[in-house]
This record gives structure tokens, C-alpha cells and sequence, in this order.
């Protein structure tokens, strides 16, 4: 079914601008997308998304001018730090991302990644991460099991460090929006019957050497992702809307047996070795 208008959802006051996501994440669903927005509910309460990484299907819907109450929340602090700067302190972030990019060069990337972001103020902490995420090797964020990022310099000619006009629409497009740091499990405490939930786990591996779980330290294993379908069964019981997108695998498949699956296919670019991206096979989930 395909989205549509209604009149409960209030209309952003935007500039014109589409607000897009302003961070480049493992898994990012922009080559999903149309395959989201073709599959949503009609209708929905609220918005939920528990994984919001770089946020595409949150910011295509905020694009639109229709928006529900939000809710986007990650175990990653880093991330949430992010996400609630650029919400509340934008022009603050947007005077130090000018600034990382007076400086760039491979000797100052270095040095802002060993800075420990502790000693940061909210704004700073943002900053250096967006900074990071668009100057790193292949825009991959990464963490160390100590939560450092680790990624290495990445060799671009002029890479956009502060895309000012997006991230003011960004803010805009946040503002009233929930955000906080939480793990999956939490949106039981908040999905209602009506509300509409996208998870977007880091993938179950298609092979022995394809995991990547390392956005942050703690990883996400097969038993995650078994307690993940306990949660989309428990809230699609409830009456919630519930949609996921993972890989194509036996286990996924074997998992959401009872629901709706479909095979969709993705470009993936996160690989290092270019031979190694392009259309991957992935499923979406809906529980309606």
C-alpha cells in the first residue's frame, strides 16, 4: 500500500530544501527506498525507527512535508550525540564543521581522530563525527572494541565537510522528534497499536567473512537477531505496523516465516575491493 497524506500528521515548514541524510552509514537504504516507501501503511500514529543509523527512510518521509510523531533512537552514542546536536545546537555545528574544513589535509584527519571525544562539548563531539564521516575511507564509521573510531584517512579531492543548507533542514526536519539512545528492545515500552515500526538491524552475515556488525562495540549476534523477531512478533500482536529490511538468508527467512517477505534487490558499496559491490539480494519484512 502506498503512503498517503492525513490530516493528523502536521506539515514541516521547510525552505524548499529536502533534508537528506547527512551521514554516510553501513547498510544506508537509499537504493531501498522506493521499495520502503511502496510497502508502508496507509496510515500511521507514530514513527518509530530503533537502528536509525543515517536515517533515509525518516528524512524521505520528513521530504515529504508529512511527519508523525518520531521517535529514532541507536545504541550507538556517538551517533545519538549526532543526531541531537545538529536537532538542537545546528549553527554551532556548522561554525566547526567550517572549520575542520579550512584545515583538512591527512595530518589534521589524524589528529581529529585521536582526539577522545569526552573532552568535546555536544557540538564538538557532532562535528568531528560528521567531519570524520565524510573525510574517512570509503565513509565507513568503525569502532575498536575500546569504542574508538579507526577508520583511515580517506583520499578525496574535495569532499563536501559541511553541506550548511542540508544540515539547517535537517534540524528543522528533527525538530519535535524523540531522540535518544536506547537499544531495540525499548520500543516495546513506546509502540502503540497504529504506530509504524522500521527496524533496519546491522544484516545477518551472508557468509563467514561478510559480517559487519562493528558500528559499534558491542556487535549484534544470531541471538539479537532472534530476539529482534520476538519484539516485531510481540508488536505486530499488538496491532503495531511493523516492517524490516535484512538478508537474504536462511535464518532470516526461516525466522519471519509467519509474515509477509519479499526479495528485493541493493546496491552495496561498503566493501573495500570494487569487485566485491553491486546488486545484493536483501528481504523486506511487513507484518501487514
Amino acid at each position: 500500500m502506498m503512503l498517503q497524506q492525513a490530516q493528523l500528521w502536521p506539515r514541516i515548514q521547510t525552505t524548499g530544501i529536502r533534508p537528506r541524510p547527512f551521514l554516510k552509514w553501513a547498510g544506508g537504504k537509499r537504493q531501498l527506498l522506493p521499495e520502503l516507501i511502496a510497502r508502508l501503511p496507509e496510515c500511521l500514529a507514530a514513527y518509530h525507527e530503533p537502528h536509525v543509523g543515517s536515517g533515509v527512510l525518516f528524512f524521505e518521509l520528513a521530504s515529504r512535508g508529512v511527519l508523525p510523531q518520531a521517535y529514532l533512537s541507536d545504541v550507538n552514542p556517538s551517533l545519538i550525540d549526532t543526531y541531537v546536536a545538529v536537532r538542537d545546537q545546528v549553527e554551532d555545528v556548522i561554525a566547526l564543521l567550517k572549520k575542520h574544513q579550512r584545515r583538512h589535509d591527512q595530518d589534521y584527519y589524524y589528529l581529529v581522530r585521536a582526539i577522545d571525544p569526552s573532552r568535546l562539548p555536544l557540538a564538538g563531539r557532532a562535528a568531528r563525527i560528521i567531519y570524520l564521516n565524510k573525510t574517512c575511507y570509503n565513509g565507513l564509521y568503525r569502532e575498536n572494541k575500546s569504542g574508538q573510531f579507526n577508520v583511515p584517512f580517506g583520499r578525496y579531492e574535495n569532499p563536501t565537510i559541511c553541506d550548511a543548507l542540508n544540515l539547517r533542514e535537517v534540524s528543522r526536519a528533527l525538530q519535535g522528534a524523540d531522540i535518544a539512545r536506547r537499544g531495540y528492545v525499548s520500543v516495546l515500552e513506546r509502540a502503540q497499536a497504529g504506530d509504524f515500526v522500521y527496524f533496519d538491524p546491522p544484516y545477518h552475515p551472508v557468509s563467514a567473512t561478510s559480517s559487519f556488525t562493528a558500528y559499534d562495540r558491542t556487535g549484534f549476534t544470531v541471538d539479537d537477531q532472534r530476539g529482534l523477531r520476538d519484539i516485531f512478533g510481540e508488536l505486530a500482536r499488538r496491532g503495531v505496523y511493523v516492517m524490516l529490511s535484512n538478508s537474504d538468508t536462511p535464518l532470516i527467512r526461516e525466522l519471519y516465516a509467519g509474515f509477509k517477505i519479499e526479495r528485493v534487490y541493493a546496491s552495496r558499496s561498503i566493501n573495500s575491493k570494487g569487485n566485491r559491490r553491486g546488486k545484493i539480494a536483501e528481504l523486506i519484512v511487513w507484518s501487514y
